[in-house]
C-alpha cells in the first residue's frame, strides 16, 4: 500500500523486517520443540537463539539466483548461525513457516484495529448523547419522511461498531492457526508434538486438517469482516457528504486552518475525507473478494494465492486501519448544524405530518383507502402550490367533517416524533 494510507503502526506489522522476525520466531519455537523432544542438544539450541538473525539486502541477493524467498531467508540466517543451523528447518516445508508467520501478523494487524474499532464506537456513544435532543428530518429515498433525533444516527453505527466487534473477535480466533506438519499436512518428516509445542509456544491452535497450507477459507473470512468495517466506515461517509450539500448543510467534516477546498473556487469546502473514504472502501471490497477466490487450490496446495495474498492481506489491513481512524478524525470534529436542521424540515410544509392525518382520519371512522385519497389529494396540492399542508386541511370541508382544528393543530406537533427515543436508547446503551 502507498504510504499516503499508511500509519506507522500498521505498517510495522506488514514490513518485510517484520516478516522474516516472523518466520524467524516459528523456525526458533520449532527448534525449541525438537530440543525438548531431545532432538536438538542443548548448547546448540543456545547458539541459534543467540546467533539466529539476518540481513534484508543479503536475503534480497539470495533470492536473486535462487528464485526462492524462503530458501533465501534460511541461508541468509545459516551464514549467522553457522553450522549448528542444521537444526533450523528441520522436517519442515516453506508453508509451515510462510504460514505460521503469517497468522501471527494477521493477529498482530487486528488486534491494532480492534483497538482503532473499540474507541470509535466510543465516540459514537459520545455523540449519540450529545445530539440525543437534536431535531432533524429522516429522509427515505433522499426524500423527507418523518422527523428524528440526529443522536440516532450515532446510536445506529454504534450498534453496527459492536457487531463488527464480535466479527473480528470471532475472525481473530478463525486465523489464530498455523501448520508444522511438513509437506502436505501428514507430519511424514516432523512428529505431531513439534506442532503442539511450537504453536502453543507462538500462542496458536493447530490446523486441525492441514494440506501444504493453512486453510484459505480463513483468510477469506477476515478479509471479509474487514470488508464489512470498511462498509461501516463508507456507511457512515455517505451519510456526512449527502449532508454537507450545499442545498442540505446540515453538517460537514472538518475544515482545518489553511485548507483550501479547490484550486479554481476558493470558496470550495468539500467532503474530500469522507469521499476518500467512499473510495477506499471499494478497494477493501474488491480485495475480499480476490481472497474467495484463493479457496480453492490444486489437489495439496499451489502456489497461485501467494501473490494475491502478498498484496490483499497486508493492504486490507493498512487500508482499514487508516480509515478507522480518519473516520475518528472527522466525526470528533464535526460540523452539526441545528438551526439549519430546523429550517429544513419547514421545506416539506409540513408534509411529514400525512401518516399522522391519516391515522386521524381511520380513527373517526374512514377506511383507509377513503383517508389516503383525502390526504394525498391535499399533499400533492400543498407540494404544487407551495402553501403550508395545515393550511390546506384546515379548508378542505371532508377534512373539517371529521378533525377540528384543535385536532388538526395537535397533530402538527415536533415532538411527537421524537417522545420514543428514550426507549431506543434504553436498548442500545443499558
Amino acid at each position: 500500500m502507498i504510504e499516503r494510507y499508511t500509519r506507522k503502526e500498521m505498517g510495522d506489522i506488514w514490513s518485510m523486517e517484520n516478516k522474516f522476525r516472523k518466520w524467524l520466531e516459528v523456525e526458533i519455537a520449532v527448534c525449541e520443540a525438537w530440543a525438548e523432544l531431545g532432538k536438538i542438544p542443548q548448547d546448540a539450541l543456545k547458539e541459534i537463539k543467540e546467533k539466529a538473525d539476518f540481513d534484508l539486502k543479503r536475503i534480497d541477493e539470495i533470492e536473486a539466483t535462487v528464485k526462492h524467498d524462503v530458501i533465501a531467508f534460511l541461508t541468509a540466517v545459516a551464514e549467522k548461525v553457522g553450522p549448528v543451523s542444521r537444526y533450523i528447518h528441520m522436517g519442515l516445508t516453506s508453508s509451515d513457516v510462510v504460514d505460521t508467520a503469517l497468522a501471527l501478523q494477521m493477529r498482530e494487524a487486528a488486534n491494532l484495529i480492534m483497538e482503532d474499532l473499540k474507541k470509535i464506537k466510543e465516540l459514537f456513544r459520545q455523540k449519540a448523547f450529545q445530539y440525543k435532543d437534536t431535531i432533524c428530518m429522516g429522509r427515505s429515498h433522499g426524500v423527507h419522511a418523518e422527523p428524528t433525533s440526529f443522536g440516532l444516527r450515532f446510536a445506529l453505527w454504534y450498534e453496527e461498531a459492536g457487531r463488527n466487534i464480535e466479527r473480528l473477535a470471532s475472525a481473530i480466533e478463525r486465523i489464530s492457526v498455523g501448520k508444522i506438519s511438513g509437506a502436505v499436512g501428514t507430519f511424514s518428516n516432523i512428529p505431531p508434538e513439534i506442532e503442539e509445542i511450537a504453536l502453543k509456544k507462538l500462542g496458536l491452535k493447530p490446523e486441525p486438517v492441514a494440506t501444504q497450507v493453512v486453510q484459505r477459507d480463513r483468510h477469506a473470512e477476515f478479509l471479509s469482516v474487514l470488508a464489512l468495517i470498511a462498509a461501516m466506515v463508507e456507511k457512515v461517509a455517505v451519510e456526512i457528504r449527502h449532508l454537507q450539500r450545499t442545498e442540505v448543510l446540515e453538517a460537514e467534516e472538518p475544515f482545518t486552518e489553511g485548507q483550501k477546498g479547490s484550486s479554481a473556487m476558493p470558496h470550495k469546502r468539500n467532503p474530500v475525507g469522507c469521499e476518500n473514504l467512499s473510495g477506499l472502501a471499494r478497494l477493501v471490497r474488491s480485495n475480499a473478494f480476490a481472497s474467495f477466490e484463493n479457496i480453492a487450490l490444486w489437489h495439496d496446495r499451489d502456489i497461485s494465492h501467494s501473490s494475491v495474498e502478498r498484496v490483499i492481506i497486508p493492504d486490507n489491513c493498512i487500508l482499514v486501519d487508516y480509515m478507522l481512524n480518519r473516520l475518528y478524525g472527522i466525526i470528533k470534529d464535526l460540523r452539526v448544524y441545528p438551526e439549519r436542521m430546523l429550517k429544513n424540515i419547514e421545506l416539506s410544509y409540513g408534509l411529514y405530518n400525512s401518516q399522522r392525518v391519516l391515522l386521524a382520519l381511520v380513527e373517526k371512522g374512514l377506511t383507509r383507502e377513503e383517508a389516503y385519497k383525502i390526504v394525498q389529494s391535499n399533499a400533492m396540492q400543498s407540494w404544487k402550490e407551495g402553501k403550508p399542508f395545515m393550511e390546506l386541511l384546515l379548508k378542505d370541508e371532508t377534512v373539517r367533517k371529521y378533525l377540528n382544528e384543535d385536532e388538526i393543530k395537535s397533530i402538527f406537533d415536533l415532538n411527537y416524533y421524537t417522545r420514543n427515543i428514550d426507549h431506543i436508547y434504553r436498548r442500545v446503551f443499558e
